[in-house]
């Protein structure tokens, strides 16, 4: 059994308020920040291995397959970073960087966005 005093309720109240007030503030963070600056200064096409991208920039968000219109078939990793203020996150803010690998685990491309 739980009895509320009138100090309680108050209290209650005031908590609620606060919530709501750091809701109002809160930032959303998503997917892990990346060195862009780092990838870019050390790939090289041809040469740079998943093991190497692995070490500068950590592990992907994801990790798909992306097929060329010739045919060709690459692993893609995509490393995603974005952040946001609640509520309504009109500020929405995001960058994605997207690296294709060949059967042999080498960079062959990347795709870079920002919002």
């Amino acid at each position: 059994m739980v009895i509320m005093t009138p100090g309680f309720k108050f209290h209650a109240i005031g908590v609620a308020a606060a919530a709501l007030v750091l809701a109002a503030c809160a930032s959303v963070q998503i997917g892990n920040e990346f060195d862009l600056q780092t990838f870019e200064n050390r790939v090289q096409y041809g040469v740079t291995t998943r093991a190497q991208v692995h070490e500068w920039l950590g592990e992907p968000r994801s990790m798909g397959v992306a097929v060329d219109v010739d045919g060709r078939r690459y692993v893609e990793w995509t490393y995603l970073s974005g952040h946001a203020h609640m509520p309504g996150m009109k500020d929405a803010r995001f960058k994605i960087l997207q690296v294709k690998f060949d059967q042999q685990g080498i960079v062959r491309s990347y795709e870079y966005t920002k919002d």
